[in-house]
């Protein structure tokens, strides 16, 4: 028998469901904030800590390794004390993570900082989507996640220009700073208007599948990251090895048991497959891209942090534009149609970087990161819609968790072949710092792997999702 889902009472002064949407979206605004300051800050943060700046890349897949093993617990967790509740001890638990990145003195404290920053993260934005899911229509949640999206994308407008200045006239160790002052307004906000919504009768917490699965993560995510670094290769292979025996041990062990922390079964439904392993692919395109694009300004055309930052904020501005058009778009040609032909688009935008020259006009680049940008967020708005096309009430909570792993796990993964990409080609050259042609390769290295989703969206039906985006296939 499947789970009952509680029905929250209409009250006259229940928040609407886009008031709900924007307070959860403090939260996700914190964490995109975040990640893309970092980013601008990685070639100062390197220099403080005395390493390679390649070795650098380990301050961010960390942090995503944490969200993608601690992922898979929120729903089981949020079910359990209430969404409220844990929501709120998430955004503490990231204000409090963001504190001892900013004290860490060097580069292994700080990567031990950014697991715990990560696993407030990881309950802060499944928690957040499992609201909207459970208390939105399927009518309108293209609206509701355009909502749900516009402050977090507020984030990555401000963050490379706040980074770079911050890093430029003050000291990177302030980039996390920034986050308290956030985390306090959205501890407040989330405990007056969040609805304290309990799943009952739940499934028993499967300890056995978690720590399985995040040593499964784990194995795999350090593995690529030493792999990429070309001193530490052999360490690499053998924990991707560990990794990939791992997952064989997970995929016997779920498919016997009913409560699995990552229910494999949710496969099985077309739209939510599709959407997995498609979105993945352009994950990891898109993953790498905060990654190559400041430093290649810095170290390629020789410009600050300051200035790269506010070059690369140009791809979340045109993001930002997308998410008022994208109700009209799904429901005038479907998601289909959309996901297909915009995936082409967005990945001939990223693959236009490696043609970026230090005398290439600048209206130029803005134009090709602000139109990159709206693809880009058209195409992950419609995944991250259609995911939940025809998925029943009672496998929100488990569905959120598993689709979110894969997120995580495939940006991860997009940083680590960026780094590979780079020191392969600087290697070979015999250079210890990447100069501006192995950040080319690696743009159009990059841009390869979004193109083999495209097959993978063909298969979606005509009419998938119809219910969501309004659209009716001839």
């Amino acid at each position: 028998m499947g789970l009952t889902l509680p029905v929250a009472k209409s009250s006259p002064n229940a928040p609407s469901f886009r008031v709900i949407a924007l307070i959860v979206a403090v939260a996700l605004f914190m964490e995109q904030l975040d990640a893309t300051v970092i980013s601008t800050s990685l070639p100062a943060m390197a220099r403080s800590f005395d390493v390679k700046l390649l070795h650098m890349s380990v301050a961010l897949t960390s942090y995503l390794l944490s969200l993608a093993i601690f992922i898979p617990a929120s729903g089981v967790i949020a079910d359990r004390f209430g969404t409220r509740r844990v929501f709120n001890g998430a955004i503490i638990l990231f204000t409090l993570g963001s504190i001892l990145c900013a004290q860490a003195p060097s580069l292994s404290l700080l990567v031990a900082a950014r697991v715990i920053q990560g696993a407030g993260g990881a309950m802060m934005i499944p928690v957040g989507r499992l609201i909207l899911l459970r208390a939105v229509p399927k009518k309108d949640m293209v609206s509701a996640m355009a909502w749900f999206l516009i402050p977090a994308l507020i984030g990555p407008v401000i963050g490379p220009p706040l980074g770079g200045f911050i890093t430029t006239y003050l000291s990177w160790r302030w980039i996390f700073y920034i986050n308290i002052p956030i985390g306090v307004l959205g501890a407040i906000l989330s405990t007056l208007l969040i609805p304290d919504i309990r799943e009952g009768g739940g499934l028993r917490f499967d300890l056995p599948g978690f720590l399985l699965s995040g040593v499964t993560l784990a194995c795999l995510t350090f593995g690529f990251t030493l792999a990429t670094r070309g001193s530490d290769t052999r360490e690499g292979i053998l924990l991707l090895l560990g990794g990939i025996l791992g997952g064989a041990a997970y995929i016997l062990y779920a498919r016997r048991r009913s409560n699995a922390i990552l229910d494999l079964r949710l496969m099985r439904i077309q739209t939510f497959r599709v959407s997995t392993i498609a979105g993945s692919l352009s994950r990891i395109t898109w993953g790498a891209v905060p990654f190559l694009l400041p430093m290649m300004m810095q170290l390629g055309f020789g410009f600050s942090a300051a200035q790269s930052g506010l070059i690369t904020f140009t791809t979340a501005a045109g993001a930002m534009v997308m998410k008022f058009v994208a109700g009209p778009i799904l429901r005038r040609f479907g998601f289909r149609n959309t996901l297909i032909w915009n995936q082409l688009l967005a990945t001939a935008c990223i693959a236009a970087c490696a043609t970026f020259q230090p005398g290439t006009p600048m209206p130029l680049i803005y134009a090709v990161l602000l139109v990159g940008g709206f693809f880009q967020s058209l195409q992950f708005t419609a995944y991250n819609t259609i995911a939940y096309a025809d998925l029943r009430p009672e496998r929100m909570s488990a569905a959120t968790g598993f689709y979110t792993v894969f997120q995580q796990l495939m940006l991860s993964l997009g940083i680590c072949l960026a780094a590979a990409a780079l020191s392969a080609t600087s290697s070979l050259a015999g250079r210890h710092v990447p100069d501006l042609g192995d950040f080319h390769i690696a743009f159009l290295v990059v841009s390869a792997v979004s193109l083999l989703s495209g097959p993978f969206c063909a298969r979606l039906p005509a009419t998938a999702g119809a219910e969501m985006s309004g659209h009716r296939a001839a």
